[in-house]
């Protein structure tokens, strides 16, 4: 009676496995010389799923539910150990896959990642972020990635999916040929491209790439120095004129505040210099006027009231006689009778 006892101990009647960390990938249940009792209950939680394994091979794979076993609903292994109708027990190793997602995993290069700019030539850039990833095949991920652990965690295969993240980010920008200033501005975009080229590379580990976040892009100091100061002759592109007055205006400030005689000469140095701006913007606003002045005043006709030209000596529509002496022929401005310059341009009157 006792050793019936000890063998029915040695024969396990319900198999389960409740997560409680938040890195396991795949626990093995533990056998413990153990063999599973036909009829037993396997109960397989939500984000979970229980694969079977017997003589180094996978056999059954058990989706989130409650299973009874027993022949019909374990073919595969039922063949393998040619379990028949009278079998109270087989053995075999049972694996608890995790198919919730790790989030949160931190990605980032290495070493820089050189590109060749249109703007800039070759150079070298980083990149940081974070992905998420699942378990889309339990079999494949045993097969390909777990081997005979007890456990598996997130830790364990974190390092090398980075590698392939960071591999598949350097290809993309290669093919793409995207400019880098194109490429900081558009993160979004990137990461969705980056997450279709590197996809299959998970698949093919029984891995689903569920999320990918770029989350910066930074270049060299060199780059981001040459970046602000065209982003700064952009502003000023129309204003050159306005900017050179007042780094003019700024350095006579600075110059005041130099006492001596060297400080002196600087003010003067400066004050010409300032001259000079001023006198041309000057020069450039009487040009505009000047262009802007109308052109000669007309005359208009004491008989019939038509407009003429300021020289004309004959209305153009009466024919009658201007009066010359009272008009200069030049640029037809009114002069006294006994005048004999034009007092507006200085011609000589008759």
């Amino acid at each position: 009676m006792g050793l019936f006892k000890f063998l029915k101990s040695q024969l396990l009647k319900s198999i389960d496995w409740t997560d409680a960390s938040s890195n396991t990938m795949v626990y093995k249940y533990p056998m413990d010389g153990r063999e599973i009792m036909i009829g037993s209950k396997l109960t397989v939680r939500e984000s979970q799923v229980a694969v079977f394994m017997v003589k180094g091979k996978i056999a059954d794979v058990f989706q989130p539910g409650i299973h009874t076993l027993v022949v019909n609903n374990i073919p595969i292994l039922s063949s393998l150990l040619s379990i028949g109708r009278d079998k109270k027990a087989f053995t075999a190793d049972v694996f608890f896959v995790n198919t919730k997602q790790f989030t949160n995993q931190k990605w980032g290069t290495t070493n820089p990642i050189t590109m060749r700019d249109k703007d800039f030539g070759s150079i070298r850039i980083r990149g940081y972020g974070s992905f998420a990833f699942k378990v889309g095949d339990a079999a494949v991920f045993l097969k390909e990635v777990f081997g005979t652990n007890q456990t598996y965690t997130s830790e364990s295969v974190a390092n090398y999916l980075k590698s392939i993240l960071v591999s598949g980010i350097s290809d993309t920008i290669a093919e793409s040929k995207i400019g880098a200033l194109d490429l900081a501005s558009n993160l979004m975009e990137f990461s969705k491209v980056v997450k279709e080229q590197v996809g299959e590379q998970f698949t093919n580990l029984g891995l689903t790439l569920s999320n990918l976040v770029i989350e910066n892009i930074s270049f060299p100091e060199q780059v981001e120095k040459a970046i602000d100061t065209q982003s700064s002759m952009g502003v000023l592109k129309n204003s050159m004129d306005t900017y050179t007055k007042f780094k003019a205006a700024e350095a006579i400030g600075d110059a005041a505040k130099n006492p001596g005689m060297a400080g002196l000469g600087s003010q003067i140095g400066t004050g010409m210099a300032l001259g000079e701006i001023v006198k041309e913007s000057i020069k450039g606003t009487t040009k505009t006027e000047d262009a802007s002045k109308p052109a000669a005043a007309e005359r208009f006709c004491p008989e019939c009231g038509a407009k003429n030209s300021a020289k004309a000596k004959f209305c153009c529509e009466c024919g009658k006689k201007f009066n010359a002496g009272n008009v200069c022929p030049e640029c037809g401005e009114k002069v006294n009778p006994n005048s004999k310059f034009c007092a507006n341009c200085g011609h000589k009157l008759k």
